[in-house]
């Protein structure tokens, strides 16, 4: 049987392998039901779209328990190297963390990263102390060159931000998570179960989702389904599957039994 390795990020240890987001949930009570439902350790926050300073029951921050979920700030929305950095920069001195998921979009429409960017942003704040998870293409040469940069884990889109469609590319990600050492957490384009299941097959560190849970009919119940999914999905890897055939094999061979 093969062990599991510890789930680490830039020296810190987690239990669960699911990380979930904050927006497009129906109210902050629902949020907070389905953060613990999810056993989710980590909860990203988008700095731009938060008030940092105000507090109060309509502010995010006050529905996030700090010892219960680590709070990894994010720089959506942010189009530029430039962007990303200073909003970045404004989520450490505001006191959320100098951890950052690292987003820098090229493209309104499809929300695609803008990969020079990324790794301009990247290298600027690994040299400022941050500890960067960026959001990138499902391209190894890319995920490569952030690991050079100093990415703490390179966190390649499934599939458009939002869109549901699962991961459309299972090759790249199996080429990616083989041409790294750092974490691949596969981030965007879960929409059910069974795409955090085939992104944890594919031998995925982790799993990050926003708009599959909270945009679901019963969002806590899609959390609970995902912390299973991902789990299976983890177990499925370690356990190794069967070799694929172009025939039938019979799953009660005659070979050996009496008689014969």
């Amino acid at each position: 049987m093969v062990d599991d390795a510890p789930f680490v990020l830039a020296g810190r240890e987690f239990h669960s392998r699911l990380i979930v987001g904050t927006g497009k949930y129906p109210s902050f009570q629902v949020m907070k039901e389905a953060h613990e439902a999810s056993g989710a350790e980590m909860v990203t926050v988008a700095v731009r779209r938060v008030d940092l300073k105000a507090r109060g029951p309509e502010n995010l921050l006050d529905h996030i328990d700090p010892k219960r979920l680590f709070i990894l700030p994010n720089t959506a929305a942010c189009y530029t190297a430039d962007e990303a950095v200073r909003t970045a920069r404004l989520g450490r001195e505001a006191g959320l963390s100098h951890w950052v998921k690292l987003e820098v979009i090229g493209d309104e429409k499809t929300l695609y990263p803008d990969v020079e960017g990324l790794l301009a942003a990247t290298r600027t704040l690994v040299k400022e102390g941050f500890v960067v998870l960026p959001y990138t293409s499902d391209d190894v040469v890319i995920a490569k060159k952030l690991e050079d940069a100093g990415a703490a884990a390179v966190m390649p889109l499934g599939a458009p931000i939002g869109s549901g469609l699962g991961i459309q590319n299972r090759v790249n990600m199996q080429l990616i998570r083989e041409a790294v050492r750092v974490p691949v957490i596969v981030d965007a384009g879960v929409g059910t179960a069974s795409d955090a299941t085939i992104a944890m097959e594919l031998g995925a560190s982790g799993v990050l989702m926003n708009t599959a849970i909270a945009l679901a009919a019963e969002p806590v119940r899609m959390a609970r389904a995902m912390k299973s999914a991902v789990e299976a999905g983890r177990d499925a890897f370690l356990a190794g599957r069967m070799p694929r055939k172009l025939y039938a094999s019979a799953s009660s061979p005659l070979d050996g039994m009496i008689g014969r």
